[in-house]
């Protein structure tokens, strides 16, 4: 089959297409009797479990105790009993290692009787341990390749569930994975430190502030998702989608995003139909999704999920890009979780919506009705601003990879500079404390519409900037450059560990200062905001991220401008984010350095696939289309200067003819470059890939997107932007 037919009969497939399995019903089960249906939730167990053992285990998980070994064994049985009745013959550690995706050790719960039979086992040793091979997972130096010994650690604080499929369902457990040694391979482990590591400075301060048992505090997330869905017969017929997640060609359609008619659009019937079945899916795994609509950019949308614990949104969001994409397969499409599937229009991004809190103290960075009179708030914002100041570069770390890079900055995201956004309502508190004399809010009120049948609208105290990297939101931050195929297991450690850090200095601060007479603390407290916000507020600003004007003016303010990810990741192996993570017990210096050489090797990976798939398109599908456009031209000059015809136009020819010589150069300077064996450490191949490899790919793209527009339809080898984006 030709290229051209293959487009053809991708685009016949989605014109006649037919969902493959009959429609849900809805009607059978209400959405709220299906929340957590597939779930062990505390509910299953405090039915379930003995009581004792309930509430040994319930401790555990909502005050944060240490777990006792001893209650493993009726716990491992009465979660087996549970799952087989919804009809599991296996059981996962699942698991999440330095890569970008989650791995899984499936083991059977059937183990033979020795009398020609088999009984269900599980024990409290299987659950709490498993033990999958550690050595094909990246270590950074931490395990060398011999050392294959590696530990899954059942963790407690996450639920576990019960995935379907069609063919049976297992029982899934999530788990920290650690080496041999002890260390950290996974993204879990230290999630879990920083978490605890908040927990108690944030607790340490909420005490000095009066709280006689703050209990357990912990981060909370809630991560919108941006996605692409296109159709998968054009997903299979673009090597550069299948292989590296992006389209490495594709000129600019004659339409894009700029009417703007896609934003909030109506949800088309197909991708609705997939979107309901996915949500129907996490609604069973308690994944709490609350809204969905379709985004910027043509075929792009957005599933976001209600604010939980960090460690479990974390794992939710893992299942949350699974399922997209696995229920995507079954209405014949693709999802796309990559941060920039097509250039020249909106990228995706997983914009991290981040606060802390506990059931006793509520939500640490909720303003209240007089938020210049709540000296919790204010401290604790405060301190999230140093934080951020102090640690912007680290920050930065948490975004960099390659994917990334091709969306911030662009005007869909924002800039790899770091800044804070307040809003007027919180920076003028600010600032008037500044001054010495904290004073109300202003601004708020109600909206008239000028409809007398539209009710007045609660006016917020400031409007949204969506230019920010980091952005107070009402009653958290929403750190908005996270990218959309990142975990923000990555993001949230550094968050939780650089607030851990600014708190920890907050309440050392306050002990200095009132040497627990809690008659000092008002004056403290306002004496120690002035100077934190004095110093700190250069990485406030509240205007236009975008602008050329604020690069300038960030500059001017010593804020860190670190525009990709071979730029960004030296930052991870400074003497400051090392002792900060040993600091707080949150990595050591080896799981630190470890992670900063998975890292720049991740990237430098990256970037080769995508190189090879860059000249293998270019070499083996565009260019042989161009030499037969070429010929088709070539004959047809001929054939009319053969039949006398004096006046021959072949100002198509020429062009063909000049961009084929230029593309023949370009992918020559593109092998040369692949095949140039960079000298030095890991860092100089990661430049070697960003300065030499990268523009060389840049070059092949430019001229066959060129040829795009000029060979015929016909014999282009691949599906177009005009088709993948708006062919439904």
């Amino acid at each position: 089959m030709t290229s051209s037919s293959a487009r053809q009969q991708a685009i016949a497939s989605i014109i006649n297409y037919k969902p493959s399995a009959k429609p849900l019903n809805f009607l059978e089960t209400p959405a709220k009797d299906l929340f957590g249906a597939n779930v062990f939730s505390d509910a299953v167990m405090k039915e379930r479990l003995p009581k004792p053992i309930y509430k040994s285990l319930h401790r555990t998980i909502k005050n944060g105790e240490k777990l006792d070994p001893a209650i493993a064994d009726v716990v491992a049985a009465t979660m087996r009993d549970w799952a087989i009745e919804k009809g599991a013959t296996h059981y996962a550690h699942v698991f999440y290692p330095l890569t970008t995706i989650t791995a899984e050790k499936h083991d059977s719960f059937l183990s033979p009787d020795y009398e020609g039979g088999a009984i269900a086992e599980f024990t409290g040793k299987q659950l709490i341990q498993g033990e999958p091979d550690a050595s094909s997972f990246p270590s950074g130096g931490i395990r060398a390749t011999f050392e294959a010994r590696g530990y899954t650690a059942w963790d407690v604080m996450s639920p576990a569930y019960i995935l379907e499929n069609p063919n049976g369902t297992v029982l899934v457990i999530p788990t920290a994975f650690v080496s041999w040694t002890g260390e950290a391979l996974d993204k879990k482990t230290p999630l879990l430190r920083s978490m605890q590591a908040l927990s108690a400075q944030a607790a340490r301060l909420c005490k000095i502030l009066g709280a006689v048992d703050p209990g357990y505090i912990y981060s909370t997330a809630g991560p919108e998702q941006e996605y692409f869905l296109i159709d998968r017969n054009f997903f299979y017929n673009r090597q550069d989608l299948l292989i590296t997640g992006r389209t490495l060609f594709g000129s600019k359609p004659p339409k894009g995003q700029e009417f703007e008619d896609q934003y909030f659009g109506v949800i088309p019937e197909r991708v609705l139909a997939c979107m309901l079945e996915a949500e129907r899916e996490l609604f069973k795994l308690g994944v709490p999704v609350k809204t969905r609509h379709n985004e910027v950019a043509p075929s792009q949308y957005e599933l976001a999920p209600v604010y939980e614990n960090a460690n479990i949104a974390t794992d939710h969001q893992q299942l949350t890009m699974t399922t997209l994409k696995r229920v995507a397969e079954k209405y014949g499409l693709a999802c796309l979780l990559h941060e920039k599937p097509f250039a020249g229009i909106n990228g995706s991004g997983k914009h991290l919506n981040w606060s802390l809190g506990g059931e006793k103290v509520g939500n640490l960075l909720e303003p209240g009705e007089t938020p210049h009179d709540n000296l919790q708030f204010l401290l604790f914002c405060v301190a999230v601003i140093r934080a951020v100041h102090k640690h912007a570069k680290l920050l930065r770390v948490a975004i960099a990879h390659s994917a990334n890079d091709h969306r911030l900055g662009a005007n869909e995201a924002p800039p790899a500079i770091i800044s804070v956004f307040l809003g007027d309502m919180l920076t003028d508190i600010f600032e008037s404390i500044e001054k010495g004399k904290a004073k109300g809010p202003k601004g708020q009120g109600y909206l008239t519409v000028g409809v007398d049948t539209l009710a007045p609208l609660p006016k917020d105290y400031g409007d949204r900037n969506r230019t920010s990297p980091f952005a107070f939101t009402g009653n958290k931050f929403e750190f908005r450059a996270v990218g959309s195929s990142q975990s923000i297991a990555g993001p949230l450690v550094v968050l939780n560990t650089i607030v851990a850090e600014s708190v920890d200095y907050v309440a050392t601060e306050l002990e200095k200062a009132t040497k627990g007479d809690p008659r000092k603390l008002n004056d403290a407290a306002q004496k120690l905001i002035q100077a934190i916000w004095k110093e700190n507020k250069p990485v406030v600003f509240n205007g236009d991220n975008y602008s050329e004007k604020w690069h300038k003016e960030a500059e001017k303010r010593g804020l860190p401008n670190l525009r990709n990810t071979v730029d960004a990741l030296g930052e991870l192996k400074s003497q400051q984010a090392v002792e900060l993570f040993e600091k707080y017990h949150v990595l050591s210096e080896r799981e630190t350095l470890s992670r900063y050489e998975i890292y720049v090797e991740r990237y430098c990976k990256d970037i080769n696939t995508e190189s090879l798939v860059c000249l293998q398109i270019a070499k083996q599908s565009i260019l042989p289309a161009a030499y037969r456009y070429q010929g088709e031209l070539a004959a047809t000059a001929a054939a009319l200067n053969q039949a006398g015809k004096k006046a021959i136009h072949t100002g198509s020819l020429e062009a063909v003819c000049e961009r084929v010589s230029s593309l023949e150069k370009a992918i020559e300077k593109l092998e040369h470059a692949i095949n140039h064996k960079s000298e030095g450490d890991l860092m100089a191949h990661a430049r070697h890939y960003r300065d030499a490899i990268l523009p060389a790919m840049n070059s092949v793209r430019t001229i066959c997107d060129e040829l795009e527009t000029i060979v015929a339809d016909d014999i282009w080898p691949l599906p177009k932007y005009s088709e993948m984006l708006f062919i439904k």
